[in-house]
């Protein structure tokens, strides 16, 4: 059994691809649209094969939650990129992009070398080794 993909509603559809495609390399298909129910959505392919599903519907609330405490529910997305080289690399060029870095480049306690990001939209992303 795996994961067959993650899915996270959007408030900026576009800007959420565009940030997928270009910090992980994904490749995404053409949008998806559903006029009558007011939904959009891209499947973004990692090069591994997992999918994230980028979705927006007009009905969907915008999360007034503040980012910094956590609170239960996923609590975010991890990738692996192969060395720790690529974790200092990866939150240099988020940093230099104007992306909040929470935590890292650290070691944590349970052996994961890692680096903690929001995305555009606030989701926390970890990269790991």
């Amino acid at each position: 059994m795996r994961i067959e993909h993650v899915a996270i509603w959007c408030k900026d559809l576009e800007e959420m691809k565009r940030f997928y495609t270009q910090f992980f390399s994904a490749t995404s298909n053409d949008k998806y649209e559903n006029k009558a129910k007011g939904f959009r959505s891209y499947f973004l392919t990692l090069a591994g094969g997992a999918r994230i599903e980028l979705m927006q519907m007009d009905s969907v609330l915008i999360s007034a939650v503040d980012v910094y405490p956590q609170f239960t529910g996923l609590a975010h997305i991890a990738f692996a990129v192969g060395s720790e080289v690529k974790v200092d690399a990866m939150a240099a060029t988020f940093i230099a992009n104007g992306y909040e870095v929470l935590d890292g480049p650290r070691r944590t306690g349970d052996g994961y070398y890692e680096c903690v990001v929001l995305d555009p939209e606030w989701n926390r992303v970890e990269i790991v080794v």
